[in-house]
């Protein structure tokens, strides 16, 4: 009995083995999906140093996951240490460097379908913040944002509050690069808090 079962096993291990070549050899999506999950993959094109260079406590992540031909695009941002701008749609940022969150690629991210952004603490001291998107890298803080080629991706319409989130009423068209602005005039203050989730779901065309 025990023989068996341990050869019915072996069989089983065999076919196992088989499926997961043929699947590989004659579907290299297959091999991109299996590469994508276990691969830390981050955007090939991350934030500027206008948002990098925050220090200390600024904190920027990306990572792109792959599933069946949907793609999942999701950016962390801790906004502390960077600053607010003085005029409404001036660019948030620190320095002269550029101040974009990062490219979104049709190659890499897909064809955007939705997208959204969930506050993770609520920001200070500026509180309303809007997301904008264009095709340039070269916005830097306190430029008008519409001094770009711009789309307005969320108008935040008020202060941001813990756990909200907001779908995106734009989305961004291919290689353009995201930006946040201020919904508001304010002082050019540095945020003390304010963490938020850029999400967007996009599909292999």
């Amino acid at each position: 009995m025990g023989q068996t079962q341990s050869l019915g096993e072996n069989r089983m291990t065999v076919q196992t083995k088989r499926t997961f070549q043929e699947l590989f050899l004659n579907n290299s999506g297959y091999m991109r999906d299996l590469i994508d999950t276990i691969v830390d993959n981050r955007l090939l094109t991350e934030a500027g140093a206008g948002i990098t260079d925050g220090t200390p406590g600024t904190i920027y992540r990306s990572g792109v996951s792959r599933a069946a031909g949907i793609i999942n695009t999701q950016i962390l941002i801790d906004l502390t240490d960077l600053s607010s701008a003085t005029t409404i749609l001036d660019i948030i940022g620190i320095g002269a460097n550029p101040a974009h969150l990062g490219q979104i690629k049709a190659s890499e991210n897909g064809t955007i379908i939705y997208g959204q952004v969930t506050c993770l603490e609520a920001p200070l001291t500026l509180t309303d913040i809007d997301f904008y998107s264009a095709p340039e890298a070269t916005g830097v803080f306190e430029a008008l944002v519409t001094s770009l080629t711009q789309r307005e991706l969320l108008a935040a319409g008020g202060a941001w509050t813990l756990g909200e989130v907001q779908p995106f009423t734009g989305l961004p068209a291919a290689d353009e690069y995201l930006y946040l602005a201020n919904g508001v005039a304010d002082t050019a203050d540095p945020f003390t808090a304010g963490v938020f989730l850029i999400e967007f779901v996009g599909f292999d065309a």
